[in-house]
């Protein structure tokens, strides 16, 4: 093996703890004008800042003005389901935030290249930089897009971050993944309980469970909410169903593995959470995202999904709540709840 910047790189980047790493130039971003289409059908719903830093999008320069490569690296998180009684949170929120821990290890691999090559610029970026890193991904050799818009590789499956890493310096790129490997299959698209794909590779995030949850700040429509079922916190339903992933090996890395204060939120308690406690008990974890208000909202609406009449005490408290979207979420519980059990009113 000839022992380039290249190669030495990607090893450093395992040493880091990623799996994956390839090299993409720096271009324009080959989806851009499908994500121009994607805007314009207004699937964004609620997330505004998508289109104000769509033009962003189109190049990684405006991100780093003088890039040139694109280092893209992924990081295993699959683990155990994990789950709180009737409750359950997506995999990837069950440890430290994949934010921090990803930084964390761009800011090492930046350091280490601009030892190599002193004078060397960079920037490390995670999702929540205007980059559309699923694009990069491909065009680095590491997976292809799945129907339910996941990228997909053939050993880990999807349950793994993006992160990128944008240099300075002429790299030399990695074959594109040009195949793809889902066939006929159509597990992702059928499993979704709130039909948020509208066809293949197409997602409407306004129905999609993992919006409803986290990006969605007021209330959830109405004829989504059974779907939404007993999900606390985003989703992994057309993950979990995908063939790729029944034998995606368990990730690795210690920050990301469930703490156990995680795997124990009880919705009855958590509906009627202060501001006080929600920062204690979630900053620094992915929770965080959804605020007080959108946690709230979230426990009452998997409490009206799956509990028993044991429920109605703290959902009652809860229909009390100053955010008017947690009385609302509160008090459509109740019903759901009553309802099933026949007491009616």
């Amino acid at each position: 093996m000839i022992d380039t910047l290249e190669h030495r790189l990607k090893i450093q980047a395992r040493s880091l703890g990623f799996e994956l790493a390839g090299i993409a130039a720096a271009a324009q971003a080959d989806g851009f004008d499908q994500f121009q289409d994607w805007l314009a059908r207004d699937f964004a719903g609620d997330m505004s800042y998508l289109r104000r830093l769509a033009p962003a999008r189109r190049h990684p320069a405006a991100i780093l003005p003088d890039v040139r490569s694109v280092v893209m690296l992924g990081l295993n998180y699959y683990g155990a389901a994990p789950s709180a009684g009737e409750a359950r949170i997506a995999r990837y929120a069950c440890g430290e935030d994949y934010h921090v821990v990803l930084r964390r290890k761009l800011n090492e691999l930046l350091a280490w290249v601009q030892a190599e090559v002193p004078g060397a610029r960079g920037r490390g970026v995670v999702d929540t930089a205007p980059l559309l890193e699923r694009d990069f991904a491909r065009r680095a050799g590491l997976g292809w897009f799945g129907k339910n818009t996941m990228l997909i590789h053939k050993r880990l499956g999807s349950f793994f971050f993006l992160a990128a890493l944008l240099l300075d310096l002429d790299l030399h790129p990695d074959a594109p993944f040009e195949a793809r490997h889902c066939g006929t299959c159509t597990a992702c698209l059928d499993a979704c309980p709130t039909q948020a794909f509208v066809g293949p590779y197409q997602l409407d995030a306004r129905r999609c469970i993992s919006y409803l949850t986290i990006e969605l700040r007021g209330p959830v429509a109405e004829e989504l909410r059974a779907g939404v079922g007993p999900w606390l916190f985003g989703c992994d339903i057309c993950q979990d169903v995908c063939p790729w992933n029944r034998k995606a090996p368990w990730g690795r890395e210690p920050a990301l593995q469930p703490h156990a204060d995680l795997e124990a939120l009880d919705p009855a308690e958590l509906v009627g959470i202060t501001d006080a406690e929600f920062r204690r008990r979630f900053r620094g974890t992915a929770l965080w995202r959804t605020k007080r208000q959108g946690l709230a909202r979230n426990a009452a609406l998997v409490l009206g999904n799956t509990a028993g009449i044991e429920a109605l005490p703290a959902l009652e408290a809860a229909a009390g709540d100053a955010d008017p979207v947690v009385q609302e979420a509160a008090r459509w519980a109740m019903a759901r709840i009553r309802e099933r059990a026949g007491t009616g009113g």
